[in-house]
């Protein structure tokens, strides 16, 4: 239907109760996967990608296929750059025709991360492009690397960086982490709370959602999360069914292979949208 913000589409979640997913892309199997999903449920969604991903999935190559498969798919799609750490980054993204960015500056001071989020919101008005921001640590970054520790968003903290920055979107820390959870995980629902309670209208971002039970995403929703990033459980889908078919089969054709990598991972962000009501939207 149409390229659209990523705001668009939470502020209707937001109004009918429900969460938006937003679905990391590393390959054209999950770009394939993340937008039959959306189709096949006739729903909107968010895709993304990392600056951390560049490496394996070299930005100037991904950016374009992004943006061409959300203006082709049959519903509303909104691409992201997730986790920009660099001011030129999220230039390169807005430049690209992203509709949203999102600049990671929860390492940095207070102070210094309000500046840089103000000079991306800056960035980002010529283009009408929706901005996230993100406080608090997650205790690994989004290559699943440890941080100097986890460290909870302080709602205090939260209060005086939106009334600050009016960013559009705020990343928070309330026992989520990036990757593959060593334990389960343990969500502060009273910070969430408190932060929703005292930002009314504030559309708040969870990040870490694989490995996340469906209960947890669910009051994670009723308490204020408006969208929630998958990323491993897309690429969980992609090792468990390249496993799988190894020990199937020593030599599989590498064409229906890959459309069944395609399936598998559709499988995933299916289950996710219908966990986060989406239907609603």
């Amino acid at each position: 239907m149409a390229l659209v913000k990523m705001t668009d589409i939470m502020t209707r979640a937001q109004q009918r109760g429900a969460g938006v997913g937003a679905f990391s892309i590393y390959n054209l199997a999950s770009l394939r996967a993340a937008i039959q999903a959306a189709e096949a449920l006739e729903l909107p969604s968010i895709i993304m990608i990392a600056e951390k991903r560049f490496p394996s999935a070299p930005f100037e190559y991904v950016a374009p296929a992004m943006m061409s498969a959300a203006k082709n798919a049959k519903v509303d799609i909104a691409v992201h750059l997730d986790h920009g750490e660099s001011l030129e980054v999220v230039q390169q993204a807005l430049d690209m025709g992203f509709t949203s960015v999102m600049f990671d500056g929860s390492s940095l001071p207070f102070d210094e991360n309000v500046a840089n989020t103000l000079k991306v919101m800056e960035m980002a008005k010529p283009f009408g492009a929706a901005v996230e921001a993100e406080l608090g640590c997650l205790g690994t970054k989004e290559d699943g690397t440890a941080t100097a520790g986890e460290k909870f968003t302080r709602p205090e903290e939260a209060k005086e960086f939106l009334r600050l920055t009016k960013v559009d979107a705020l990343a928070i820390a309330i026992g989520n982490a990036h990757g593959n959870y060593k334990a389960k995980p343990d969500l502060q629902f009273d910070i969430l709370k408190q932060i929703h309670e005292e930002n009314p209208g504030q559309h708040l971002v969870l990040h870490g959602g694989s490995g996340i039970s469906d209960a947890d995403f669910q009051k994670c929703i009723a308490n204020g999360i408006t969208k929630i990033n998958v990323a491993t459980a897309m690429l969980n889908a992609i090792m468990k069914r390249v496993d799988d078919r190894a020990k199937e089969e020593a030599k599989p054709d590498y064409y229906p292979f890959f459309e069944e990598v395609v399936g598998a991972v559709q499988g995933v962000v299916e289950h996710h949208m219908r966990v986060f009501d989406m239907q609603k939207i």
